[in-house]
């Protein structure tokens, strides 16, 4: 049987990729798309992650359960401690952030330095304590390229990024901050 999966997503660039790695890797599941857009624009703008925004978050993870999924994955890089928050409160539901397989396959490796690639600032301040001990993190911003991406400019946004992604030098692997960024791999 097909588990039902909630997608929560801060960005509007997000489900298209989500979507087509679902198809890849595991088809058949039926997936649920939650937005709030706005999540992003007020991290930008406060700087921060507030208890307020973990709230917002709570409420998103509660109303996801509350339609019988069996799982959740937020696909907002920048909300670690907001997801952490939402896992805590729903177990034992697992309770997805978008960078733990990743971050599993870089231990796995036993990489020591890994580039960070972001179109979106708020991801270089909340990902890099999550990467495994001993692993440094070389944050670069691919600057303009999600403003770019927000405009329909989807080719300036990939120059953008792989212009940010050569900048990074001496890492063993880039690490893609953000699912919008997995067609540019």
């Amino acid at each position: 049987m097909p588990a039902r999966i909630a997608l929560i997503h801060a960005l509007r660039h997000s489900p298209p990729p989500v979507e087509a790695a679902f198809a890849r890797l595991w088809p058949g599941q039926v997936l649920m798309n939650l937005m709030d857009d706005s999540l992003s624009a007020d991290l930008a703008r406060a700087g921060r992650l507030s208890p307020a925004m973990t709230q917002r978050f709570l409420a998103l993870g509660r109303y996801a359960a509350g339609t019988g999924c069996d799982a959740i994955l937020f696909t907002c890089s920048a909300f670690g401690p907001c997801i952490e928050a939402v896992a805590q409160d729903l177990a034992p539901m697992p309770v997805l952030k978008p960078n733990e397989a990743m971050l599993a396959e870089i231990a796995a490796a036993g990489l020591r330095r890994v580039g960070l690639l972001a179109t979106f600032p708020g991801t270089l301040a909340s990902m890099p304590p999550e990467f495994p001990p001993g692993v440094e993190v070389a944050p670069m911003l691919a600057e303009g390229a999600l403003a770019a991406l927000d405009a329909g400019d989807a080719a300036a946004h990939d120059r953008l990024a792989l212009e940010a992604a050569r900048r990074l030098r001496d890492v063993e692997t880039i690490a893609l901050g953000q699912f919008s960024l997995a067609h540019v791999a």
